[in-house]
């Protein structure tokens, strides 16, 4: 007779899953879920091979096929990494390859230098255009300023400092500068101010906050049924509960109008946005882009565009004086006698003008910047209001005032300089 205590149940052993070898520095997996390696990168390209063959040919190719072509060398564009190549984004490359060559190309005469600095704008401007059209996320905008700020720099040392008329002072603040644009820019590039969905905010908790916030739930806020004491909706109310309760509460006197956003499903305060581009929900949200202006990060974002343009004045200067001298800047901007002569100067010279046209460029979205904290309104706000025909335009559309914000040039700063820093309890009237 086998006794109580000696049976023991038997654990069942789990299939053991298979363990994935480990990468080297040259392989990865492909988008197919295949292990690949980067030398093969122009193996197995059906797709390249059958649009070549019709380009030859001189025969239309298909949208399809190229955009096959584009997602095969999009996943196969990567560098050696330590347990597996990483992947490179395509965008970023073409300002690493055509900025230069441009540049170069544009100092050998001068009238190369007019239809190569006025067809950069256009095509970047097409660019822009193209990609919010189709909504895509892209680092070529980010890539083509980092480098361009790079290669200036580059340029400066190589061919303006050597000429023996920029002094240690003056380089060392010209190097400061771009070190507060970098640092501004990384601030600029943090969390907007997106609006997470509560559901997803629950996944992440504890078991332990998860009771925390189930025992706080009980207490409900009145007259505005799946909100909880915290302000978070309740994640089991349906949504055609939310969506009415956004009514009731845009029509409360006492609470800003909140809306609700179906494509991250959750109920967004006033002033917030989703962005196409992001494809979230921003708090404040001002435009979107080389990364999403929000309520967190614009006063970065006004940072690095007054930095970015003190700097860039100041090397411009720098550069007209030591190659054009004894003439003013402006001066020497139209009238630089001899400036082609040398490839040094010309180059220089070039880079001056493509410094100005982005420069001017930034200059005017700082300017509109400052005109819409000026009169407390958004970017998206203007776009909105000018859609809508309910805004006041003034000097030829450059100002466009909503008034539905606006309290006054001393307190729409003040409230700019104090975004983020605690909630800002809008009066009765600002409720739409």
């Amino acid at each position: 007779m086998t006794q109580k205590g000696s049976m023991k149940p038997v654990k069942k052993n789990k299939a053991e899953e298979p363990e994935l070898e480990p990468l080297c520095c040259c392989e990865y997996i492909d988008r197919n879920g295949e292990k690949n390696h980067v030398a093969t990168c122009l193996c197995d390209c059906q797709d390249l091979d059958e649009g070549c063959d019709r380009w030859i040919t001189c025969k239309s190719v298909q949208p399809e096929t190229c955009e096959r072509i584009m997602d095969t060398i999009s996943d196969r564009l990567r560098i050696p990494w330590l347990r597996g190549a990483k992947k490179v984004n395509i965008s970023i490359i073409p300002p690493l390859i055509l900025l230069p060559i441009f540049l170069r190309v544009a100092s050998w005469h001068f009238l190369l230098g007019v239809v190569v600095l006025t067809s950069l704008p256009v095509l970047a401007l097409w660019y822009y255009y193209l990609t919010h059209r189709r909504k895509e996320q892209t680092l070529f905008f980010l890539s083509l300023g980092l480098f361009s700020l790079g290669y200036m720099y580059y340029v400066f040392l190589q061919e303006v400092v050597p000429k023996g008329r920029v002094g240690p002072i003056q380089l060392a603040l010209l190097t400061c500068g771009l070190f507060l644009i970098l640092f501004a820019l990384y601030r600029a590039k943090k969390n907007p101010g997106y609006l997470r969905n509560p559901a997803s905010d629950h996944r992440s908790l504890g078991s332990s906050q998860m009771e925390c916030l189930s025992r706080k739930g009980q207490d409900q806020t009145p007259g505005f049924p799946g909100t909880e004491a915290s302000g978070r909706l309740n994640n089991r109310m349906p949504k055609e509960d939310l969506k009415g309760s956004s009514r009731k509460l845009a029509g409360s006197p006492t609470k800003v109008k909140e809306d609700w956003c179906s494509k991250c499903q959750l109920v967004r305060p006033a002033r917030a946005g989703h962005c196409r581009i992001c494809g979230i929900c921003v708090r404040r949200m001002d435009h979107h882009c080389v990364c999403c202006v929000g309520e967190s990060n614009h006063q970065a974002f006004i940072l690095a565009l007054s930095v970015f343009l003190l700097t860039s004045v100041y090397g411009i200067s720098l550069t007209l004086d030591t190659i054009c001298r004894d003439r003013s800047i402006f001066t020497a901007l139209f009238y630089c006698p001899g400036v082609y002569a040398d490839h040094s100067s010309a180059l220089s010279f070039t880079c001056v003008w493509y410094s100005v046209i982005v420069t001017a460029g930034m200059a005017y979205i700082f300017l509109i910047q400052l005109i819409n904290i000026s009169y407390n309104v958004t970017e998206r706000e203007v776009q909105q209001a000018l859609r809508q025909k309910t805004g006041r335009r003034l000097l030829c559309g450059l100002i466009v005032d909503t008034g539905q914000y606006d309290r006054g040039f001393l307190r729409n700063w003040h409230q700019f300089f104090t975004l983020g820093s605690h909630p800002f309890h809008h009066p009765a009237e600002d409720i739409v």
